[in-house]
């Protein structure tokens, strides 16, 4: 057993216990190993499982990261070794059970709470957005930044960005710009913001007496956590501020002209022209599969939608730029990748169309929902 997620049940007044879980690996931010996936989804299960657990809460250790998202590494070498080949096994078993977690979390009728503080990105978000009570905190930094390595929004994002209002899902997948707490309470990625220590927050909900009904229980979950939780004063509403620029520069009947619009707004505004500039380093293969995933997943359920992700994200380890991207990103750092293709424009629907093939004979999710 992998001592990279601790667990502990915290007893509660009444005798119930609510299991936590910590993800343990603060030197690399938290990212989620294979290894972290597996204990966390053996011992979820494990407490979803038992009538004495009323909670399960998910946070991260060492006060800077929830989890900085998968482990793109590991993926890297995976996708270095099996260069050329039609199958990835690693990668199939990665993404397999990574979303089959997020989607225990999704559906659990254990009430989960996660205390999404500071850096929440990719995976990191994928643990968050399943969770029933999300808590954001004034360090918290919610991203989706995988145009810059050449992959794509997964973990649900198909589903989760395309219930955010109008344009914003699309923006956040082709810029990935960051959101503050406010940010993620204004957009529906969070619903409490906490001005706390965890410990005084646990401490709180241990303190309740709970009577084993499901119902009643998650009621007493949902008016603690109101009652415990404050404004998210002095932090500025970019999202919010920006809504009307973001939908008029998303209004466009495709990726290239949406790209093309975004790129050509150059106005004095440091959180837009980030947004910009990250756009105009990123991956054009990306930018494809964000749009592409987001049409072609609007009336997807969230299982047909991890479905549909897990195609595409072991397609991706099997294409040249998510190699690339790692390697400048993470390997050598040189800041510099050479993606297949320069632009958007050179991106043809044929090239994508490829990546929403499933390249196994039998799709490992097709047991969801």
């Amino acid at each position: 057993m992998t001592d990279s997620v601790l667990f502990e049940e915290l007893s509660t007044a009444c005798g119930r216990v609510i299991g936590r879980a910590t993800l343990n690996a603060p030197r690399s931010l938290n990212a989620l190993t294979l290894d972290m996936i597996q204990a966390l989804d053996a011992r979820v299960a494990d407490w979803q499982g038992r009538d004495e657990v009323v909670a399960i809460w998910l946070d991260g250790a060492g006060g800077k990261a929830l989890s900085a998202g998968g482990d793109v590494v590991a993926l890297h070498g995976a996708a270095v070794k099996h260069a050329g080949q039609a199958r990835n096994p690693f990668a199939e078993q990665y993404f397999a059970e990574e979303y089959r977690l997020d989607y225990r979390l999704h559906v659990s009728e254990t009430p989960v709470i996660c205390w999404a503080d500071g850096v929440v990105m990719g995976g990191g978000m994928g643990l968050m957005q399943g969770s029933q009570f999300r808590l954001v905190t004034p360090r918290s930094r919610l991203a989706m930044p995988e145009v810059t390595i050449g992959l794509f929004p997964d973990v649900g994002a198909s589903w989760f960005l395309n219930r955010l209002p109008g344009h914003t899902g699309l923006f956040l997948g082709l810029t990935g710009v960051h959101l503050n707490a406010r940010d993620a309470l204004d957009l529906g990625l969070a619903d409490r913001f906490m001005d706390a220590a965890p410990e005084e927050v646990l401490k709180a909900l241990t303190e309740n007496r709970y009577d084993g009904d499901r119902d009643a229980d998650r009621a007493r979950l949902y008016r603690q956590l109101r009652d415990l939780a404050t404004a998210p004063e002095g932090l500025q509403a970019a999202v919010s501020d920006h809504r009307d620029t973001i939908e008029r520069l998303c209004d466009g009947a495709t990726v290239e002209e949406v790209v093309a619009r975004i790129q050509e707004h150059k106005q004095c505004d440091g959180w837009l022209d980030k947004a910009r500039k990250t756009l105009a380093a990123g991956c054009p293969q990306t930018m494809h599969l964000v749009w592409e995933q987001l049409r072609r997943a609007r009336h997807l359920s969230l299982a047909e939608a991890l479905r549909l992700e897990w195609c595409v994200a072991v397609q991706c380890c099997l294409h040249p730029d998510f190699r690339e991207g790692v390697r400048a990103l993470l390997i050598d750092k040189d800041g510099g990748p050479r993606f297949r293709h320069r632009s958007v424009d050179e991106v043809s629907a044929d090239y994508i169309d490829g990546f929403f093939r499933n390249p196994a004979p039998e799709h490992p999710l097709a047991d969801l929902g």
